[in-house]
């Protein structure tokens, strides 16, 4: 759907009728209440607002590799943290050097640094067991740590007209957040309102309104209110009053009280991060991530030179680091953290099985051009940054798949390579 989506951007823009794609997304939509008034385009709204869900929901998986997933452990989270600094740090010299350091372009530099989590996981889930589950988790681990580095680039160095009022009254609002999270409440008619007035204070301030989806994500509790055991005493003291080879022994109205009880017990017996996650996770991928490929990848190519644009310094740089500062980044800070004995290759993970997820990690597709339309005014500059993602992340795509179709396998399908102790062992 966010690859269908792309392609009808791209088709819309270019078609006769293209000059309705601006026209349609800078449509101006705004919202009065007493004194309180926002107005936004609906280009802006998707960037604005329907990211600060998709964020939400990249802080919700951030959160629950921290406390439960690949990242928990230190020692488990060194290799694919390394790796994904090298992926982060080669492709924006790469882009440095064919822009230069001043200007405009140069502040691009942070696009060729993100990989797109759905493409790229997306791709090796397409090879099956050829990728041994150890390598997917290296290659998701990896990601999560890119997502966090994108993050702080965001917050850092794109953010401009820094309102300090603005910004208090945002952490202020988290703080409630979290105090009413540390004295035990749990209903969302707290939090959603603060949640939204958090929001609009971040895009007052300055700084992104998507990063108080993160701190929300990063905020939402990973461990339930009941544990397993709670959970089963709690509904089992519930239903032993009931005799089921019997009439019911109370009234409609008691069954009722009851089940809603058991409702509520089960209800809390879930983590809220999962709870949500799991409500918001389809609405995210496919819904708010096509929509947002729908209005941010419409390039016009009418009356362009496309050689020109393609061997722009911008549209190289972007391309180039995607491709090349990925596959060496994270191939090389790879090699030379298992050198220095900082981690080891996951179980039954070649090296081959590592240059393909460096090369499919160059997939940056969402989130560089979420970060495209941050670095750059210039509407020619943005153009020029798309196609360098179009470019080099399709050929990443294209090479890592072949690389990593080449891996050799046994004759039960798993690559070769050390094999996994079996149950009897």
């Amino acid at each position: 759907m966010l690859l269908a989506a792309a392609v009808i951007a791209l088709v819309w823009a270019n078609a006769p009728f293209g000059e309705s794609y601006d026209h349609f997304w800078e449509t101006h939509l705004s919202l009065s209440i007493g004194s309180f008034h926002i107005e936004e385009s609906l280009h802006d709204l998707v960037n604005d607002g329907l990211m600060a869900i998709f964020f939400f929901v990249v802080g919700l998986e951030i959160k629950r590799e921290l406390v439960l997933g690949e990242l928990r452990d230190p020692k488990a989270a060194a290799l694919p943290a390394f790796a994904a600094l090298g992926g982060m740090i080669v492709p924006a010299l790469i882009y440095l050097v064919f822009v230069g350091t001043t200007g405009e372009a140069a502040r691009g530099w942070g696009i060729p640094m993100a990989t797109d989590i759905a493409f790229s996981v997306g791709i090796v889930a397409l090879l099956g067991r050829r990728v041994p589950i150890g390598a997917k988790l290296f290659l998701l681990a990896l990601a999560i740590v890119d997502d966090i580095g994108a993050i702080l680039v965001i917050a850092i160095f794109y953010t401009d007209d820094l309102s300090f009022l603005w910004l208090l009254a945002a952490l202020g609002t988290f703080g409630a957040m979290w105090i009413g999270k540390r004295v035990g409440i749990r209903s969302f008619a707290f939090y959603v309102p603060m949640a939204l007035a958090m929001w609009f204070f971040m895009l007052e301030s300055g700084v992104h309104a998507t990063l108080a989806g993160v701190a929300l994500g990063l905020l939402t509790p990973a461990l339930p209110m009941y544990s397993d055991r709670e959970y089963h005493d709690r509904a089992t003291r519930i239903l032993d009053r009931y005799d089921f080879d019997a009439r019911a022994p109370f009234g409609p109205e008691r069954v009722d009280e009851d089940a809603l009880q058991i409702a509520a017990i089960a209800r809390e017996s879930v983590s809220p991060l999962n709870r949500l996650e799991q409500a918001l996770h389809p609405w995210s991928s496919f819904a708010i991530v096509p929509i947002f490929a729908l209005a941010n990848a419409g390039v016009r190519f009418a009356g362009v030179d496309l050689v020109e644009s393609v061997t722009h310094p911008v549209a190289l740089g972007t391309g180039v680091g995607l491709l090349v500062g990925k596959l060496v980044g994270v191939t090389g800070f790879t090699w030379l953290a298992v050198k220095l004995k900082l981690g080891r290759l996951p179980r039954l993970t070649t090296w081959r099985h590592i240059i393909g997820l460096a090369a499919v990690a160059g997939i940056g597709f969402t989130v560089a051009l979420f970060v495209d339309s941050l670095a750059f005014t210039d509407p020619e500059l943005i153009d020029l940054g798309k196609v360098g993602i179009f470019a080099g992340s399709t050929l990443a795509g294209v090479i890592g798949y072949f690389i990593l179709r080449t891996v050799d396998v046994g004759p039960g399908g798993a690559a070769k390579g050390p094999q996994e102790p079996t149950t009897e062992s």
